[in-house]
């Protein structure tokens, strides 16, 4: 990395994310050359102080944490079916465990309770309640987030089999399933804590909105005008009454596709302007639910990471989908312009229970006398794209993290120079690496256990297994260090599912279990990693951290099952949307992307569709690309090494940008960048002190607010199916974007070419 001095970063805002450095907040203290490497945002928010004699292993620190994390591990498989998926963040549970926290520390007696037959023994108030107890509660509940984007993976496989494939699977088997694939990527995420948590340059963005609510909680506020935590309050109590709107009396918000209002009888016209099923042009999101749900806060992005992100959404929308939708590759138009279901060679939906024989195996004579699988020329360039993330990873980590990387593994063999979060936290006992070893060896023999037992049911053998954690342990460094940079989090699921579907063709469960112990346990360890520089930043002992993230990852598994099972035998007609009433929200997106992918992957498997003889053959020529196109854009840089923005054009970020589609939508990716951009440029170059002092506290104030009123709107109207059917309540305005254009194609609802 290259020093910048203050004067530099000052000037050039695209300096700001993981190139920029600062000095040292404290200047009274003893420097070392790696204090004065700390990212700005770090800098500007994180406290280099600790007090060691702050407990934290407390009764308050397991009540509230382990109701938190039932709580939000309930609320997020509940919203994970809805159409609109709302994720309820941690962030929801550190506010609300605030006032308990104190209440409980005023009135509980400091009484203390010894357990029988040992020399534990503690009291149920030990004091006033502090910020440690409240990381650690906030921890606990992040279990029940599904390292932030809903339920457990695992729980996909649940819903496609009982729901999508309409077959039976064990209760104990999916439990064993879910917990093996929560836990097992902490092992291998342990052993790089030494790479992805101390150097100062993984500085792990998203964490930063919590240190600050931290600090605006639990810090005395000195600073001019409104303080930080009425200007929480303030925007919370916005944010919950304004979600109303778009979560109940004017759904519109959610897309406003104004060209669809304007010509409401063209195909066309609808295709390009529709938010939801188009390209998006000139569609806006007024509903910060729909703008966060799949890319996070835009707030908490760094604006190095947004601009990739709007080039690779740009580049995949704008340009790909207008040459090959309209210049008819693939067929493209005898389907949807934007979809992702799957058809057959004259655009009418695929019948895929007609091609599975009774051993849940692929029927290959059914097949044959049916036709081939089809799929929207959006939905296979959207595969292409995530053909040459996979390696365009790989490539850009080796090149432009490669040294930092090599130095660090020569650094765990020495003496090294860290920083002072990293100084601070050598006053706590570490975690021995065995612990880890220990946890990472269960993990994979319980996993090899729960598939041999059930090998009818999951379909994946025991070396599957092995494969999947080997490929999983590989890819957890160079991905961690795009999240723990830049905020973004490449999926490895299309390389898991194409390696198992050529080894293992025709059974579509084993590809999903490969998938989920393959992709999960690496999201899962990115989830590990992240939590513990949360610790580190707030100086947490890492033993506390190991053990609550452990129990509440277990709890987290077991209530996301329960609910599953509840919900699956209780909403009727669940996940289809044929049967389902006109407006229901329980349309399952994430699950039948799950559920297209086991048909792709694993029923027809990639080498009828992506092999020699495959329709879609030539999108394996994405893996080359992908590894080829970081190349140019290293040797730019060390060709103008005086250019520093070069260094900041990531090919990953920039394919990410076009890979979070599907399920993300148009609208969705314009509304958040252009949210992004203005306060992560605009705001943070003119108006310092105010980014500094309430951006990430905005941020977080947003997401509790919409996330309470959410509930509260299910809790009182939802749950009642009390519903306003108006105008105003159709969501995009853009029947006809989801229609064919190839002529003499017939579907229902759409006009004939």
């Amino acid at each position: 990395m290259v020093e910048h001095s203050e004067s530099e970063i000052d000037t050039n805002p695209l300096l700001h994310g993981p190139e920029a450095k600062t000095y040292s907040q404290d200047q009274s203290r003893v420097e070392t050359a790696s204090d004065h490497a700390i990212i700005e945002e770090v800098a500007l928010t994180v406290s280099t102080t600790d007090d060691p004699s702050l407990p934290v292993w407390t009764f308050r620190t397991w009540t509230l944490g382990l109701i938190s994390c039932v709580i939000l591990s309930y609320l997020n498989t509940f919203f994970g079916y809805r159409t609109e998926p709302l994720t309820v963040t941690a962030i929801s549970a550190q506010i609300a465990a605030l006032p308990v926290g104190h209440f409980m520390a005023a009135v509980l007696p400091s009484k203390i309770i010894a357990f029988p037959f040992t020399n534990w023994r503690f009291s149920l108030n030990p004091g006033p309640f502090n910020v440690k107890e409240h990381v650690l509660i906030t921890i606990l509940a992040n279990a029940g987030t599904g390292f932030g984007t809903g339920p457990a993976f695992a729980i996909g496989i649940v819903n496609i089999v009982k729901v999508f494939y309409k077959r039976s699977i064990s209760f104990v088997a999916c439990l064993l399933l879910v917990l093996t694939t929560q836990v097992l990527g902490y092992g291998w995420a342990g052993l790089l804590r030494k790479y992805l948590v101390e150097p100062v340059q993984m500085w792990w963005p998203s964490n930063l909105v919590q240190v600050s609510i931290f600090r605006t909680l639990h810090e005395k506020d000195e600073g001019k005008g409104i303080s930080r935590s009425n200007f929480f309050l303030i925007c919370l109590v916005a944010s919950f009454v304004y979600y109303t709107l778009p979560g109940y009396f004017l759904s519109t918000l959610t897309s406003i596709s104004w060209i669809c209002l304007i010509l409401p009888h063209s195909v066309t016209a609808q295709q390009i302007g529709s938010g939801l099923h188009g390209l998006g042009l000139g569609a806006l999101s007024f509903d910060w639910a729909g703008m966060s749900a799949f890319l996070g806060s835009p707030l908490v992005c760094p604006l190095f990471a947004i601009i990739n992100l709007a080039v690779g959404f740009i580049i995949m929308l704008y340009i790909l989908m207008p040459i090959t939708y309209w210049g008819n590759l693939y067929n493209a138009k005898t389907f949807p312009l934007f979809s992702t279901n799957l058809f057959t060679g004259d655009g009418q939906q695929y019948n895929i229970s007609s091609i599975v024989n009774e051993e849940f195996e692929l029927d290959i004579a059914a097949y044959s006398s049916y036709g081939k699988l089809h799929m929207s020329t959006f939905f296979v360039i959207s595969y292409g794209i995530n053909f040459a993330l996979i390696t365009a990873t790989v490539t850009h980590v080796l090149l432009f993290h490669g040294k930092e990387i090599w130095d660090l593994s020569r650094a765990a063999l020495h003496k090294n120079d860290p920083d002072i979060h990293t100084r601070l936290m050598r006053h706590y006992p570490d975690i021995p690496h065995s612990w880890f070893l220990v946890l990472a060896i269960t993990g994979v023999v319980v996993s090899i256990a729960t598939c041999e037992i059930y090998k009818h049911q999951l379909q994946l053998p025991w070396w599957g297994v092995i494969l999947a954690c080997g490929m999983a342990s590989i890819f957890t460094l160079p991905i961690g260090v795009l999240t723990a940079t830049a905020n973004q989090t490449p999926a490895l699921n299309s390389l898991s599912e194409y390696i198992i579907g050529y080894v293992l063709p025709g059974q579509p469960i084993a590809n999903v279990c490969f998938k989920t112990y393959g992709y999960v346990s690496v999201g899962q360890a990115i989830a590990f990693l992240s939590d513990f520089k949360l610790g580190h930043y707030m100086k947490i002992p890492p033993r506390s951290m190991f053990i609550v993230q452990v129990i509440g990852t277990i709890v987290a598994g077991i209530i996301n099952l329960m609910v599953t099972w509840w919900m699956l035998e209780s909403i009727p007609n669940i996940c289809d949307i044929k049967l389902l009433p006109p407006g229901s929200p329980w349309t399952c997106p994430y699950d039948r992307l799950i559920f297209d992918s086991s048909v792709i992957w694993g029923l027809v498997g990639p080498k009828r569709i992506f092999g020699p003889s495959g329709l879609y053959r030539n999108m394996n020529w994405a893996f080359v690309g992908g590894a080829l196109a970081p190349i140019p854009v290293w040797l730019l840089s060390k060709t103008f090494p005086r250019v520093k923005w070069i260094p900041l054009i990531s090919v990953p970020i920039i394919l990410n940008g076009a890979a979070v589609m599907p399920p993300a939508t148009a609208v969705n990716l314009s509304s958040w960048v252009l949210v992004g951009l203005f306060f992560n440029w605009y705001v943070f170059e003119y108006h310092r002190k105010w980014w500094q002092r309430y951006n990430y506290v905005l941020s977080a104030a947003l997401d509790v607010g919409t996330a309470f009123m959410g509930v509260f709107l299910y809790v009182s109207l939802g749950i009642h199916n009390k519903t306003l059917n108006w105008w105003g309540n159709d969501v995009d305005h853009c029947p006809l974007a989801q229609c064919p254009t190839a002529p003499g194609i017939t579907v229902k609802d759409c006009p004939v070419f």
